[in-house]
């Protein structure tokens, strides 16, 4: 009986010391953590509309270039646009999005990037994405977002949206797919043609 108390309490200070450490461990990390989640959102964005950054700038070198070159959207902007304005010229040379979709495993965060006429792709990111490695997986590729540079928002009969086609694609809404990850693919397609929709809509009542 003596030996089980024994146990018992030592199991429960163990507990309660394990609870502490852990809890104390996130309250360090937690700034990093979001530092890191800030990064990997602003290099999403530079690259979105092919911003250099240089091999191994590091917090301070990327916040330095976004906020030259990007100009964020008011709290009260709907659709809210992030702006492409080089060296702060006055001059936007893309608008972009930030997107959340849900993909076939997990969340997918990305950006969408567009010319400012609203009508061509300037650029598509992902991130955030917990697809199959090898497979869906590939969606975060430059070989994958490089499909969508150029595409047009609507097809040849003035309807908005992108195709993502298993191969062939000829049309100037379409691009060919990843092979072995079609569910994906459609997830994409779905998640990319919702922010398109609320552009497009958004825009259309602006006018």
């Amino acid at each position: 009986m003596k030996g089980s108390l024994q146990t018992l309490i030592f199991a429960i200070a163990l507990g309660v010391t394990s609870a502490v450490l852990l809890t104390g461990a996130a309250r360090i990390t937690a700034p990093y953590v979001e530092k890191n989640r800030q990064e990997e959102k602003i290099r999403n964005l530079l690259a979105v509309f092919e911003i250099n950054v240089p091999a191994g700038a590091d917090h301070e070198q990327l916040l330095s270039i976004y906020r030259a070159n990007v100009v964020e959207p008011k709290e009260t902007d709907d659709p809210k646009f992030y702006r492409y304005v080089p060296g702060g010229s006055g001059e936007s040379r893309a608008v972009a999005v930030h997107f959340i979709g849900k993909g076939l495993w997990g969340p997918v965060k990305g950006f969408l990037a567009l010319d400012p006429g609203l009508t061509t792709f300037v650029g598509v990111t992902f991130y955030e994405q917990e697809e199959t490695p090898g497979l869906g997986g590939e969606i975060a590729t430059k070989d994958f977002t490089d499909r969508f540079k150029g595409k047009k928002v609507r097809d040849l009969a003035g309807r908005t949206g992108i195709r993502i086609l298993r191969s062939g694609a000829s049309g100037p809404n379409e691009i060919d797919g990843l092979s072995g990850a079609t569910l994906t693919c459609d997830k994409v397609q779905e998640m990319l043609n919702q922010a398109l929709g609320q552009i497009v809509k958004e825009a259309r009542h602006g006018e």
